[in-house]
């Protein structure tokens, strides 16, 4: 919109005298002006208007909009694009930065009005605050606050005539304070101490403490160089011990309303890398964090760790972690974030809350490992959860648990695409140093400072390399998809394509070894690590894992259903190497036992054909607890119950099985346990994305129509001015609109009993009802009859 030919008197009527992707681009721009959607242009400039909004828009703008708006704002009106040129020390033409920041505000509806005389919104100007840019008041304002008698003694030691007019002196003294030939001339006959003074407050803020500032002071008199500065003007008196740096001088001494003017954010040092090993490397890390997943879930599906009182996870549960997914307590803490962000993790709905995978975990699991992965990093990258602050103190001195709700920071998901923004406008095996992007993230979101943001930055580039989305510090060519979507599927599914052949394979055997040990050399399949850590205990873990074969670990095969022809056959096919002798004799030994000694109920009993074990039993002193007593020879009876009485013969050092009440073995096989999936709450004032084209398009529309909707409404049928009419009447008149094809203004009553006023083009009426198009909804609706209270027609 050039605004060049049709003047506008005020931000409502420049909305209206824009075209619809316009419209749309401002929506776009600012998507919580669509929640709701307004019920006309004027409702949509009202709420663009308001304080929160404005700070939301204000807060998204870079540091050269920003000064360009501090220059629109403390130019003397009517400005242009021309005059903030001017007034920032750059170069550039019309279509250069100057004019794509204008437009970049003009579309946000922060700047309105034609070319040659720029607007800006009074409530960004009450945002901005007194002191934009840290330059003080205009000298005419300041000057207005002195006494007659203290302006006609400023003027007099300046030379300047004064008629005793107390305004026409201040808007003389301001006119020769901004004449650059006049005010370099003052400066010149400045002292160097008086010269220092002001050099203090030309960068800001513009004010200054001093004491006794309304002391009467005169340029002849003058001893000091402060009082040298309020005899001439250049200090204006606030109140007894404060002065402030008049606009115009300290643009002066600036030359130009900002002097730190960057057109363009500042470009990192970079350490270079080559792509492929950056793609290799970050392919490691992002199947390496599948497997975490994976291994952190099924753990906790067998052994749920329990939810706090105050939500999130224990420290000792915490604790437990770096060595079960072999990192530190930051990555552990990082690693279920992104399982309960990528809804595979939530609470369960019993009693004494644990943490449990959810259903859709076991769908994930079924996915490739491609897939897996482009989910988990989506969900991190979308998520408003910052796992970084989990360990740390809150505003009470408590610790911030993981999984907790003190992690919810609604900014997050902005600055994670923000920081690797810049690493992806980087060449491709480029790492930029920690510094340069902080400097480049203040540069693109100045307002939104402070050690928070920084702290995230950091986190964010720590957190993408161990997800495998930087490999070496530079961002993988496979990130690039889900940083360019919009968090769809589309996204998720073209970063899977991407990271594909990336991702190392993983292996289908081990190395069995004669100290009962297997070496995994890489990562193994998921179905193969499953069953290898079910017969198995894991010593350690990394690019390769040590797994060691004891009596418990083969117990706990046997327990779950696995028999020994089992644990041969899978030992056998996933070896390269013969199955060592020892190995087969220890799978052999604990088969051969496992079952002779079986425990059932009666409360429950114990029973076994060697005698012997029997014996060994009750003379073990260890046995008295378990209350046992001999009912026959190969018979014992227990007080205890019969899981509890299996549990403690196993800790002494039986090897006894449940046994049903058939007398054949029960098998504990254990359904793997599930939470209930819970809809994740929105956080609140969380940032809000961008609508879908086809909101934009359907919101547009609406404007448009509530536009017409006021623009057509007659002047008997303003709101609640609408006549009443009877049944009949009503009927008839409707009729007589469906006969004619007009339009008609109607009264409809709604469930709350407040009456509105709807533009419709009857389109049928039947059965007690009325379908007609609404021309603020812009759709087809039904209407009862019986709550419309009048029909109207419309002129034309």
């Amino acid at each position: 919109m050039s605004g060049n030919d049709t003047p506008v008197r005020s931000l409502a009527e420049d909305l209206r005298a824009r075209a619809d992707d316009e419209l749309a681009a401002l929506l776009r721009a600012r998507p919580d002006l669509l929640a709701p959607v307004p019920v006309d242009v004027g409702q949509l400039a009202a709420r663009a208007t308001t304080r929160a909004s404005t700070v939301r828009a204000l807060d998204r703008l870079d540091r050269f909009t920003l000064q360009v708006l501090d220059a629109l704002v403390v130019l003397p009106v009517p400005v242009s694009a021309d005059d903030v040129r001017t007034a920032l020390p750059m170069s550039g033409t019309a279509t250069g930065p100057v004019g794509d920041a204008v437009t970049a505000l003009r579309t946000q509806a922060l700047l309105w009005g034609r070319d040659d005389d720029l607007r800006v919104p009074h409530i960004v100007r009450e945002i901005l605050g007194p002191h934009p840019a840290g330059l003080g008041p205009p000298a005419r304002q300041a000057l207005l606050a002195l006494s007659p008698s203290r302006l006609t003694t400023i003027m007099r030691g300046l030379g300047l005539p004064s008629n005793g007019d107390h305004g026409a002196a201040a808007e003389a003294l301001a006119a020769y304070l901004a004449d650059p030939a006049t005010l370099g001339a003052l400066l010149d006959t400045l002292t160097d101490d008086a010269r220092s003074a002001l050099a203090a407050l030309t960068p800001g803020p513009p004010t200054g403490r001093i004491d006794d500032a309304m002391r009467e002071v005169d340029r002849e008199t003058a001893r000091t160089a402060i009082d040298l500065l309020l005899a001439v003007g250049l200090l204006v008196p606030v109140d007894s011990a404060t002065v402030v740096l008049p606009r115009e001088v300290a643009l002066y001494l600036r030359g130009g309303v900002h002097t730190d003017v960057l057109t363009s954010p500042p470009r990192p040092a970079v350490t270079e890398r080559t792509p492929d090993i950056v793609d290799r490397t970050a392919g490691a890390g992002a199947f390496d964090v599948v497997r975490k997943v994976e291994l952190l879930l099924n753990t906790w599906a067998a052994e749920p760790p329990p939810v706090l009182r105050t939500g999130g996870l224990g420290v000792r549960d915490l604790r437990r972690l770096p060595e079960l997914l072999d990192t530190d307590e930051a990555g552990a803490a990082l690693i279920a974030e992104v399982a309960f962000a990528a809804g595979l993790l939530a609470i369960s709905d019993d009693i004494d809350e644990v943490w449990l995978p959810t259903p859709e975990f076991d769908a994930w699991q079924r996915e490739e490992p491609a897939r897996r992965w482009a989910a988990l990093a989506q969900a991190w990258l979308t998520t408003s959860r910052v796992a970084g602050l989990a360990g740390s103190r809150d505003e009470r001195d408590r610790p911030v648990a993981p999984l907790g709700r003190d992690l919810e920071r609604p900014a997050a998901p902005e600055y994670r695409r923000l920081a690797l923004g810049e690493l992806a406008e980087l060449p491709a095996g480029s790492a930029p140093d920690l510094v340069g992007v902080l400097a480049a993230l203040q540069w693109r979101r100045p307002r939104r400072g402070g050690r928070f943001r920084d702290d995230l930055v950091r986190w964010t580039l720590r957190e993408a390399e161990q997800l495998g989305l930087t490999g070496m510090g530079a961002l993988a060519s496979f990130a690039r998809p889900l940083l360019a979507g919009r968090g769809d599927d589309k996204a998720v599914a073209a970063a899977a394509d991407a990271v594909r052949t990336s991702l190392p394979q993983p292996l289908d055997h081990v190395l069995l070894q004669a100290d009962l040990t297997a070496v995994a050399p890489g990562p193994l399949r998921s179905d193969l690590e499953r069953e290898l850590t079910l017969i198995s205990d894991v010593e350690s873990r990394g690019g390769a894992s040590v797994h060691r074969f004891t009596t418990g670990s083969l117990r706990r095969a046997l327990d779950a259903g696995r028999t020994a022809a089992d644990v041969h056959e899978f030992l056998a096919a996933i070896s390269r190497t013969p199955v060592p002798q020892p190995l087969t004799y220890l799978v052999d030994d604990v088969a051969r036992t496992h079952g002779q000694l079986r425990v059932g109920s009666a409360q429950s009993f114990v029973r076994c054909d060697d005698h012997a074990v029997l014996a060994a039993i009750m003379a073990e002193p260890r046995s008295s607890s378990l209350g046992l007593r001999r009912l026959a020879p190969t018979v014992l009876a227990s007080s205890l119950p019969p899981n509890t009485l299996v549990e403690r013969l196993r800790q002494i050092g039986f090897s006894p099985v449940p046994e049903a009440a058939d007398g054949s073995i029960v098998i504990g096989r254990s359904e793997p346990r599930r939470a209930v999936t819970r809809q994740t709450p929105r956080p609140p004032f969380a940032e809000l994305s961008a609508p879908e084209e086809t909101l934009l398009g359907a919101a547009v529309r609406a404007l448009r129509a509530g536009d017409r909707s006021r623009a057509e409404r007659p002047p008997d049928a303003a709101p609640g001015r609408l006549g009443r009419t009877g049944a009949a009447a009503t009927l008839a008149d409707l009729r007589q609109a469906l006969e004619s094809g007009t339009t008609v203004w109607i009264g409809y009553v709604d469930h709350h009993g407040a009456t509105t006023e709807r533009l419709v083009d009857p389109a049928r009426l039947e059965g007690g009802w009325l379908s007609a198009f609404d021309h603020r909804s812009g759709e087809v609706r039904s209407f009862a009859v019986h709550r419309i209270s009048g029909v109207a027609p419309v002129d034309a």
